[in-house]
């Protein structure tokens, strides 16, 4: 987008430090963007400049960080089909050092459109090249799905964040998501692997939510992040008004939960 400075932060460590971590669980509903949007808006208030990046063609994150899709031209589909320049459709979100590259309904169909175009599963990891060292953080926020627009995201990430939420069927599909993670670095990114696994919707009421986290940390260990994020409101009421919810109720639990979670993995604690 034509206005928006990109230039590189004052934190002193981007390019080659720059994070690519896609948010990636095949599982619908664990909190993928409600994620990518909370963790990048609690990132950016630590000083750091982070571009969230919506390969989701429901646009739940452009929405959700207060991108209305009439506002833009340019969108990550005519990135990945059509080859326009990422730099020209970076949106600025309310919140310093936040940056989002929006999606629309479009992107739907680029499933299809790929199919016939030659290193389809690169077209993001290429796009990214001419902004990475604008970032500290790039966070990409997939469909839940293992189809080529995640591939894409795992393609050009270096770090995996796999929300799972603390309910019954926590640990469903994560081992076809393993398996595909190997396939990825075996034959795309050998770079790639998990760094934190982010445990969601958690309820301390609840004996099953306790139950969850423990077998989490069992299969996982110190990749589980400290921090839970709780099961609110106020997290479900914030997209509605194209808020993070850090913004949106800066005192509640959720708020407080994800400006810990920032911290973690910002400091490398997770």
């Amino acid at each position: 987008m034509e206005g928006v400075d990109i230039s590189t932060s004052d934190a002193g460590h981007v390019g080659v430090a720059t994070r690519i971590i896609v948010i990636a669980n095949q599982k619908g509903g664990v909190g993928k963007t409600t994620t990518a949007v909370n963790l990048g808006a609690g990132l950016a208030e630590l000083g750091v400049r982070v571009l969230v990046v919506d390969l989701d063609p429901q646009g739940n994150a452009t929405t959700g960080l207060g991108i209305d899709a009439r506002t833009f031209d340019v969108s990550i589909y005519d990135v990945i089909v059509h080859d326009a320049k990422l730099e020209d459709c970076i949106e600025p979100t309310g919140l310093k050092n936040l940056f989002v590259v929006p999606s629309t309904i479009s992107l739907a169909g680029a499933e299809i459109e790929l199919v016939p175009i030659m290193s389809r599963e690169l077209r993001l990891r290429r796009a990214l090249q001419g902004v990475v060292e604008d970032f500290d953080y790039i966070l990409i926020d997939c469909p839940p799905s293992l189809g080529l627009l995640t591939l894409n995201g795992l393609a050009a990430a270096r770090e995996i964040l796999v929300p799972i939420q603390c309910e019954y069927y926590a640990l469903e599909g994560l081992g076809q998501l393993l398996k595909n993670i190997q396939l990825v670095k075996t034959n795309l990114n050998a770079e790639l692997d998990i760094s934190a696994i982010v445990l969601t919707m958690y309820d301390a009421r609840t004996k099953l939510s306790d139950e969850v986290a423990g077998e989490v940390r069992k299969h996982f260990g110190d990749k589980v992040c400290k921090t839970m994020v709780p099961r609110t409101v106020r997290i479900s009421e914030a997209p509605s008004f194209g808020q993070p919810v850090t913004v949106f109720d800066p005192l509640s639990k959720g708020s407080i939960a994800y400006r810990e979670l920032a911290k973690e993995i910002n400091y490398g604690e997770a």
